[in-house]
């Protein structure tokens, strides 16, 4: 982390996280790896077991690795173990997710039941897409919709290709981590109304759920307004369709009590 993220460089635990969650009215949240390493899962796993509001852990698990069946097989004893994790963006091989270790690293996860989060930039949508298509009866779902250049206005080809991947009905997309593509801390609600609508048209209420890319979203706004960039911009839809963006969905996705 630069300078720029220095207010990042302090713990954040869950009994920072439980009072933010519960003053906008949620019951529970998904806790989702950072590091990667099998330590810092285990480690989420554990704080999953103390927090029953922690309802699943999006881990990390070296899915090139020989076996990693072996690891998931022992993390997976844990039943709050929902998904797998890796930080593909940060990959200098834009095409990552097709490589043929990887590829086979997914492939195992099916074995297990787990779900598959898509941390990419627009860049690697085209090669989401592919993956997506050789594993149909995998669960994925894109982290922060791809990081698109907000703060640039930048559209394109963001929206040919988030349109192209949800023609998938196996990925769901998380409408996450807008605030911290914005100009940090002077944005403006609408602003998101056009990714919003583009992930709203693409995926529809039925696949897509509110996340907020907590602490890292406090570079740019405090959990409850940037919460509030989706939950508004869900004003106008009936109920139905509400609460399943902002819980039923994830629920459902990630196979955990929706209560």
């Amino acid at each position: 982390m630069n300078d720029r993220m220095a207010a990042l460089r302090r713990d954040f635990l869950p009994h920072d996280f439980l009072p933010l969650l519960e003053h906008i009215g949620f019951h529970g949240s998904i806790a989702v790896q950072a590091r990667q390493t099998v330590q810092e899962t285990e480690w989420l796993l554990a704080l999953a077991r103390e927090n029953p509001f922690v309802r699943g852990v999006v881990g990390w698990v070296d899915l090139r690795a020989d076996d990693p069946g072996e690891t998931l097989a022992r993390l997976c004893r844990d039943p709050k173990l929902v998904g797998v994790r890796h930080v593909i963006h940060d990959e200098p091989d834009p095409r990552f997710l097709l490589r043929t270790d990887f590829v086979a690293g997914i492939a195992v996860l099916q074995e297990f039941g787990l779900c598959y989060d898509l941390l990419l930039f627009p860049e690697h949508l085209k090669f989401a897409a592919e993956l997506g298509k050789r594993f149909p009866e995998q669960r994925f779902v894109l982290d922060h919709i791809a990081k698109p250049g907000i703060a640039r206005g930048d559209t394109e080809p963001w929206s040919t290709d988030i349109r192209a991947l949800a023609r998938l009905p196996n990925v769901y997309c998380k409408a996450s981590g807008l605030v911290t593509e914005a100009k940090w801390a002077r944005w403006q609600p609408d602003e998101f109304r056009i990714y919003l609508d583009v992930i709203m048209q693409a995926f529809g209420p039925g696949r897509l759920m509110i996340g907020s890319d907590w602490p890292v979203c406090t570079l740019s706004a405090d959990y409850a307004a940037t919460m509030e960039v989706v939950i508004g911009y869900l004003g106008d839809l009936p109920v139905e369709a509400r609460a399943a963006v902002l819980g039923g969905n994830c629920a459902r996705f990630y196979g955990i009590a929706e209560n």
